[in-house]
């Protein structure tokens, strides 16, 4: 996935953190920046300087900008006119349209030679402007969408807002980012966090971020700064599509370890009381080994097994239980999902990737 961080230009950012959270983010491996403009009042000459060390910084450090351009911010920066090959000249890839412009003038701006996509806001799309821009001829190999950050508490959208407002755009072809909190909350004076969806306000940035990936978001931004280590290393180990959870591991068994520490698919055929992984079975048998029982104990909701000799024909079969099941002899209990982790199995569907980070 192509992740990212957030800056904010003309909201008291000092320059030199500013430069040092992109040095950072790069290092991590992230490759995404989103640049919001402000459209209250500030120092134009001070504006236009620090985000031409901003973007400056960011072309030394590979990193593809989106900015957030409203028509307040375009008179803010005195720009006449959207011109997407001056864009191109300051750094800037991307142009997230927020309110303010109509379909006619989003399909003429898509329709663009200077290579400068056009990110469309996702969470106030709807059929009709996806209508418009079809009917405008807008080229939608330059179109994506980001939904909104929600600084003020109780603000943030609704899980099933936000799948139907993606699902939307994804079927029309158009790539979906959001937005995590992030701990430090340094540029924001409500303290509030900066995520999408008002659940994720007090997540970590980790969990927030991968629930995400389970919804379908293809791209995500820190939204509040300066991020952790952690928090970058999150974001930039996420895999695509694929639904990550994290459990502690219940057994020493270095052969089951390696087992389970791969990217499994769901069946097809999905069990009402768990998830079982297409590739366990077939895997352990090219092993060649036996598994022998350890842990056979009552298996509750989250618990990761394994199924040992005794149920030969399924030896080496991965689970995830959906429901507390009861103690099965030829059924080894390995691994715990974590308790704040247990509601992303149910984003595990029928052929949908999933993989477990483990822990002591």
């Amino acid at each position: 996935m192509e992740n990212g961080i957030s800056l904010y230009p003309g909201q008291g950012t000092p320059w030199e953190e500013s430069l040092a959270i992109i040095e950072k983010a790069s290092a991590c491996g992230l490759n995404r920046l989103f640049i919001s403009l402000p459209e209250y009042p500030a120092e134009v000459s001070d504006l236009k300087g620090e985000l031409a060390s901003i973007l400056k910084a960011a072309r030394q450090n590979d990193m593809e900008v989106m900015a957030n351009i409203t028509p307040q911010t375009q008179e803010k920066l005195e720009l006449k006119e959207l011109s997407p090959s001056l864009f191109r000249i300051l750094g800037i890839r991307i142009l997230r349209l927020a309110e303010g412009f109509s379909p006619s003038e989003i399909a003429s701006l898509s329709q663009n030679h200077q290579g400068i996509r056009i990110a469309l806001n996702a969470s106030t799309i709807t059929p009709r402007i996806i209508t418009a821009l079809v009917e405008l001829k807008a080229d939608f190999r330059q179109l994506e969408a980001l939904h909104n950050a929600y600084p003020r508490q109780y603000t943030g959208l609704s899980e099933d807002f936000l799948v139907h407002k993606t699902m939307l755009l994804h079927k029309a072809g158009i790539r979906v980012s959001a937005f995590v909190p992030g701990k430090n909350r340094q540029h924001n004076y409500l303290k509030a966090g900066c995520p999408t969806l008002e659940n994720h306000r007090e997540e970590s940035t980790s969990l927030a971020a991968r629930h995400l990936v389970a919804l379908g978001i293809d791209s995500i931004f820190i939204g509040d700064l300066p991020p952790m280590p952690e928090e970058l290393d999150a974001l930039a180990h996420l895999g695509d599509n694929a639904v990550t959870l994290q459990a502690k591991w219940l057994t020493h068994d270095v052969h089951l370890r390696q087992h389970l520490q791969r990217v499994f698919t769901a069946r097809q055929d999905a069990a009402q009381n768990a998830v079982r992984a297409i590739e366990g079975h077939a895997l352990w048998q090219r092993t060649g080994q036996t598994i022998t029982a350890e842990n056979t104990v009552a298996r509750p909701l989250g618990a990761v097994t394994i199924d040992n000799a005794s149920n030969l024909p399924y030896m080496g079969e991965v689970q995830l239980c959906r429901t507390p099941l009861p103690a099965d002899a030829g059924v080894n209990v390995v691994a715990q999902i974590d308790f704040q982790e247990l509601n992303l199995i149910e984003y595990i569907s029928p052929g949908r990737k999933f993989t477990i980070n483990f822990h002591e």
